[in-house]
């Protein structure tokens, strides 16, 4: 069985106003007490008003579900009793008149130095979804078969249309913010794993970024890790979700381990029309077209079923397939996370919106 891990990052908010709460070093404090989670799977992130959270290594995605839903409770607790709620959405709806503080260590201080406006406005919070592999070699393989898919994945995540109070015309405003860092958005395509290590460490030999961790690209090898890292997702409102998004993930690695076995031939689709394809799914999320691995636009619906379509063995294999496929289904009736953020707060104003992304603990 292929092993799977998954990271969240959320916001801590003030529960009246929803507005971020720089209260990390309390919440981080309370969450290491609680009898539901170990002080190394909660994390700091570059804003005191971020935090993270990270499960162990899954077998299955019962399991990872299991972890996401204790995680999520013992941070949410942590939260409470710091007088804040953790917030499961891709971006900030709203800001406080004053940056929220850096987290004090020396890399997100330079960070700070470096790109004061990016980092203050860096209020932003995705979900990472971690693959074994067997060696970098195949990994390297595994990036460039999966990368044609990253813009579906995106438009399925979408969860961030709020920004200073307004909406923003986009499902996905997270990827836009972060976007604008040096190097991001989807990876290009490489000739095996030493072009992969030669490129990386000429982008950190030109003095633009500090390391390795700040190549940004929604996929990439870790470096802690013997994993693909899949990093174009909005973190989810619900846990499931973002088990679904395990599952998919999983399901695309196992399947180009596989075709990259059999000697298929890599779809070859040129970086500018993935790279527009991206921007389009951040736009419109799932209410309209896709552009598909092929660089086609056709309708989202018809993307989303190719893409089940093209991961089923593989969900087979791995006894994910009901799971999973229900958990599509019910994306495409309720849509998006974006979606239902813009029908909360048009239903129930801005209460109603933060009681929808703070309900992260509750809901499965």
């Amino acid at each position: 069985m292929i092993t799977v891990g998954v990271e969240e990052e959320y916001l801590l908010v003030d529960p009246h106003t929803g507005v971020p709460a720089p209260v990390v070093e309390d919440v981080r404090r309370m969450a290491g007490l609680e009898p539901f989670a170990e002080r190394g799977e909660v994390q700091d992130e570059l804003l005191q008003a971020q935090i993270e959270v990270a499960t162990p290594v899954c077998q299955g995605l019962e399991e990872v579900g299991g972890h996401l839903l204790r995680l999520r409770h013992a941070v949410a607790s942590a939260a409470e009793a710091s007088g804040c709620r953790i917030a499961a959405t891709g971006a900030a709806p709203l800001r406080g008149m004053l940056p929220v503080p850096v987290t004090r260590t020396p890399r997100y201080l330079k960070m700070e130095g470096e790109a004061r406006q990016l980092v203050d406005e860096h209020l932003i919070c995705g979900m990472h979804v971690h693959v074994g592999i067997p060696d970098a070699q195949t990994g390297v393989a595994v990036l460039n078969r999966i990368r044609v898919w990253l813009p579906t994945l995106l438009a399925m995540s979408g969860n961030s249309p709020l920004w200073d109070g307004r909406d923003t015309g986009f499902a996905s405003w997270r990827t836009i913010v972060f976007g604008r860092w040096p190097v991001s958005g989807p990876p290009p395509h490489f000739d095996g794993l030493d072009d992969y290590e030669r490129r990386l460490e000429a982008l950190v030999a030109s003095g633009v970024i500090a390391d390795r961790g700040q190549v940004y690209w929604q996929a990439r090898l870790s470096d802690r890790y013997p994993t693909v890292e899949v990093r174009c997702l909005d973190v989810q409102l619900r846990a499931d979700d973002a088990v679904m998004f395990a599952g998919i993930i999983r399901g695309l690695v196992a399947t180009a381990i596989a075709e990259e076995k059999a000697g298929m031939p890599l779809p070859v689709v040129t970086p500018e029309l993935v790279q527009a394809g991206n921007w389009h799914a951040a736009r419109y999320g799932l209410n309209g077209t896709l552009v598909d691995p092929l660089g086609v636009p056709h309708s989202s619906g018809d993307v989303l079923s190719a893409l089940l379509r093209y991961v089923t063995p593989a969900l087979e294999d791995a006894g994910d397939l009901r799971e999973v496929s229900g958990l599509v289904h019910r994306l495409l009736q309720l849509g998006t996370p974006a979606d239902r953020q813009r029908r909360a707060l048009a239903e129930a104003g801005l209460p109603g919106l933060i009681d929808l992304i703070t309900a992260a603990a509750t809901t499965d």
